[in-house]
Order: C-alpha cells, then structure tokens, then sequence
C-alpha cells in the first residue's frame, strides 16, 4: 500500500472486480488504517480532476481513495446509464479492494451514487460527505440550464472558461479561486488519467437526467438513510440546485449542511482548505 500523503505523488493502480472490470485508482494517505474514504467523482471527471488542495490535507488524516468507476478514464468497461448500476459498480470496486465498510465523498454525480449505495447496501457505507448534490426527483433536479447543458455536455471538450463559468460564482474573488484551483489540478503533467469519452459522457448525462425525474416517492426513500450525512454546497450552484442541497438536509435525518458564500457548483475546491477541515473532523466525530 502506499503511504504518499500527496495526490500528486500517488501512483494510478490497478484492482480487478468480480464484474470482470480493471478499475483504475490512487490510494494515498495513511492506508490501512481506519475506515478508508472512497471520492466518486462529478460528470465528465476523471481521478485527475479532484483538487490536491481539497484531497491532501484529508489525506494526513485518513485512508483516501480515489477511483475511476466503470467505463471511466483508465478503468474498463462501458458506463452505464443509470445511478442504480453505477452505485452497484462502485460497490465491486470496494469489494475488490477487500473493504468491508467505507465513507464516502461524493460529489455531484458522485453525490447521487453516494445516495444509491447508502440505500442500496447501507452497511457498506459508514458515514456520507454529499458535495455540491442533490435529492432524487427534487424540484430543479429534472434540466439543466441551456448555458450549463452548452457547456458540459454539448461541447467535446469543454475548456478552462466553461469550468470557471459553471464551476465558480461570476465575480472577481470566485473567479479568481477557480483559477488557481485548474492550476492545482492540472499540475500533474506526465501519468494523467485518461480522461472521458464522448460515450461515457453521455451515458452519464443519460443517468443524470433519469435520477432529475420529478419523483416524490425517490425523495421519501432518503429518509432511510441512516447514515450521518455531512452536506457541502455553494450558496448559488448554477449546476445541481443549492435548495436540492437544502431538500437533503430536510430528509435525510442524521444530516447537517453547510453552505459556503459566493460560491457555485465547485464551492469544496473554492474552500478546500475549508471543506478539508469539516470533512476530517466530520469523520472522526
């Protein structure tokens, strides 16, 4: 196991689930002790695309592992286009690494596959960190924004301005945190993760836009999550609606929420050292 407390130092391996796929992953931090987190990343995002900043300094207090699911960057297979199937494809991952419990960081979609394994197989996960996501069928869940849709998903391959666009508040200080956060994550040059295709990208939009269906049965379901649940979001998420954010506050019963000013849909990389800090003590409660 490697004990690199650096995102940037840790080197992409390799694990094969029963399902027949070869996932793709880095594990950094104090491997083997404790229960590990495990990052499920947002749309169009690779294991390269969390921020160092945000990983790192949980990183000096935790297990973290952080993986591509199937059909994602370097790991095998075809993405599937439901959050169901990508919440069972994450739990071969886990099971493959012989982890018989968990805490989970997700984000966006990632936050969606938390919410699905937490149902799904809830001795599995111990403790939730739901950033910049959303309740099932909730109000605003159902579409995108046409300049958001523009962006992430009708472009091959949106750019540096269409992550600060939809990711960071449009004033100068937000703007200016997204800025040096792209720098942060793109600081590995050699050994990137591989990215994700154009069929990938559209299954998951395809399982985003089913999980968005108005579903007031969907939203009920969440009060059967038992786990304590720590909820990050931006104060004006332009992307995944910040009252979603509220709506799973509301239901979930063990839950808080915090919500960080001037903020949009990347508001734990705009306050990494910040959602850092919650998340290690929020885990260690």
């Amino acid at each position: 196991m490697t004990n690199t407390l650096d995102l940037i130092e840790a080197e992409l391996q390799h694990v094969q689930g029963a399902n027949g796929v070869s996932y793709a992953y880095r594990r950094l931090g104090r491997a083997g002790e404790g229960v590990p987190l495990v990052f499920l990343q947002h749309f169009r995002g690779d294991i390269d695309n969390w921020d160092p900043a945000l990983v790192d300094p949980i990183a000096a207090e935790r297990d973290v592992i952080l993986f591509d699911n199937v059909g994602i960057g370097a790991s095998t297979g075809a993405v599937p286009s439901t959050v169901e199937e990508m919440a069972r494809d994450a739990i071969a991952f886990i099971e493959a690494l012989d982890l018989a419990q968990v805490d989970l960081f997700g984000f966006s979609l990632g936050g969606f596959v938390a919410q699905a394994i937490a149902l799904g197989r809830p001795a599995i996960a111990r403790r939730l960190i739901l950033a910049g996501t959303g309740a099932q069928g909730a109000p605003g869940m159902g579409a995108w924004s046409r300049e958001v849709a523009d962006r992430l998903v009708l472009r091959e391959q949106p750019g540096g301005e269409d992550l600060l666009y939809v990711f960071y508040a449009h004033t100068p200080s937000s703007q200016g945190a997204g800025q040096a956060s792209l720098g942060r994550i793109f600081q590995r040059q050699e050994g990137r993760d591989t990215g994700v295709t154009l069929d990938a990208k559209d299954a998951q939009y395809k399982a985003i836009v089913s999980w968005g269906d108005p579903d007031e049965q969907a939203e009920k379901r969440l009060a059967g999550i038992a786990q304590p649940t720590l909820i990050l979001q931006g104060d004006n998420d332009i992307m995944i609606p910040t009252t979603a954010s509220h709506t799973l506050a509301e239901i979930i019963p063990n839950s808080r929420i915090t919500i960080f000013p001037d903020a949009s849909h990347g508001s734990i990389f705009q306050y990494a050292t910040e959602a850092a800090a919650e998340t290690v003590a929020f885990l260690a409660e």
